[in-house]
């Protein structure tokens, strides 16, 4: 029996694309950069995040409105799985 691949496509939905725990999974990456170190980071990171949750947003809003920073800091930390994800949820669910 043949396997057809069927490439998802946000245009025509997202069922299927899991965007809300990639989303949530990123941010726990950078949770768990940030967790008992000091970086310059920290500061930006921990503002956002409370503004997030005081404004109702969720996790994948919070991503698509930080992409480029999110860049530079998986970049700063050599995380290329971090990059890949992001770039992942930038092209299927933002």
């Amino acid at each position: 029996m043949l396997q057809t691949s069927v490439k998802l496509d946000r245009y025509l939905s997202f069922a299927g694309l899991d965007c809300d725990e990639r989303a949530s999974q990123l941010l726990n990456r950078v949770r768990q950069h940030l967790a008992g170190k000091e970086s310059h980071w920290r500061d930006f990171f921990e503002a956002r995040l409370s503004e997030a949750v005081r404004r109702g947003e969720d996790d994948l809003y919070l991503v698509g409105s930080q992409v480029n920073v999110l860049r530079d800091f998986f970049a700063e930390y050599h995380d290329e799985d971090g990059i890949e994800l992001l770039e992942a949820l930038e092209e299927e669910c933002c």
